[in-house]
């Protein structure tokens, strides 16, 4: 699969991509997940946000990058980790991460990260350099683990 990324603050996204990443938000998160909760978080507009557009200019995956301050008083953090369920099982998930940390140092210089984990991809994460903080917790009545990067 061919893929065409992009990192774009808020300010800068089209009608068009707001669009989609609601819509794969909403699809993964609140339906596929079965978890009603407020998605648009008033956070959006400060953060970077990673899509990766297949040759259909559908999107495949996507990661919301947030700067110090937002998610964590002092951490960035990547959330809203999400690919299309057309798109599983090919390995895009690592990609995104890979390419959303990257993204992340491009953006605020190299420096630590910190992410919420569904407690399911700990196993994940913890394979692209993230520790198990021991801090667990429900988010939207999900089991979730801090974790994080340290450079």
């Amino acid at each position: 699969m061919k893929l065409t990324w992009a990192c774009k603050p808020f300010e800068v996204l089209s009608g068009m991509e707001v669009y989609l990443i609601g819509h794969l938000r909403q699809e993964v998160f609140v339906v596929e997940q079965d978890c009603p909760y407020l998605d648009f978080d008033n956070l959006d507009q400060i953060c970077g946000h990673v899509m990766a557009f297949n040759e259909q200019n559908e999107l495949m995956a996507y990661t919301r990058l947030v700067p110090k301050g937002g998610s964590y008083k002092t951490d960035i953090s990547i959330g809203r980790v999400v690919t299309s369920p057309k798109a599983r099982g090919k390995g895009l998930g690592r990609l995104l991460m890979e390419k959303s940390m990257d993204y992340c140092w491009e953006l605020w210089g190299k420096q630590n990260i910190r992410i919420s984990a569904q407690d399911y991809l700990l196993e994940f994460y913890t394979s692209l350099g993230f520790k198990d903080t021991g801090k667990k917790y429900l988010e939207d009545n999900i089991p979730h683990t801090q974790m994080y990067l340290e450079i």
